[in-house]
């Protein structure tokens, strides 16, 4: 599992572990990773519909780099951020690579498997780490489907998720980029890349 990093620049003695950028409205960072990113709706914190635009236009020329683009979601409620999926072409154009963010309550629900390059594992705390996600991204792999992690600020959730996605995005690797990654890369203990 490598990392798409919400950052202005990239440490470029870890590519190994280190995938492309994670590009956001609320950072509205430069891309320097055209060759391969990701862009956030930044619902997390409260979407904002013209911020999450401007990035999308802002990456238009740049769009075969891209993995995944997020589709606005509503933070713990897989039933409404399915709604807001069926509407989601005033909000980004299915020519780009479209995630479903996993909510809290998705494996209750009809997930839209066709329509979706990437699951992006979004959701509470307590969905992260239950059952009913760990099934959804099995289910993903199987179906040959990009899968993100979100939110991997702990030792616990990286070892979880390591061997089952592709990617994965936390503001705390983010912050300490360098010594987070030499940690990982020296094999010293997981813990490190968190402390």
């Amino acid at each position: 599992m490598q990392f798409l990093i919400d950052n202005s620049k990239i440490d470029a003695r870890y590519p190994e572990l280190v995938a492309g950028q994670l590009l956001t409205p609320l950072t509205k960072y430069r891309n320097w990773s055209p060759a391969c990113f990701a862009i956030d709706n930044g619902a997390f914190s409260g979407f904002r519909n013209r911020c999450f635009s401007n990035v999308l236009n802002r990456q238009e020329p740049s769009k075969a780099g891209c993995l995944f683009v997020c589709v606005p979601d509503v933070v713990g409620n897989a039933r409404r951020t399915l709604e807001i999926w069926r509407q989601r072409f005033d909000l980004v154009s299915a020519d780009w690579p479209l995630a479903l963010v996993a909510q809290d309550g998705l494996e209750n629900l009809e997930i839209p498997w066709p329509e979706l390059a990437c699951i992006f594992i979004g959701g509470t705390d307590s969905f992260k780490s239950s059952d009913a996600a760990m099934d959804i991204v099995r289910t993903a792999r199987i179906l040959k489907k990009h899968v993100h992690i979100g939110r991997v600020n702990s030792p616990s959730r990286y070892r979880r998720f390591k061997d089952v996605a592709e990617t994965c995005d936390g503001s705390g690797v983010s912050r300490g980029l360098g010594n987070h990654l030499q940690s990982i890369a020296g094999d010293q203990q997981q813990s490190d890349l968190f402390d």
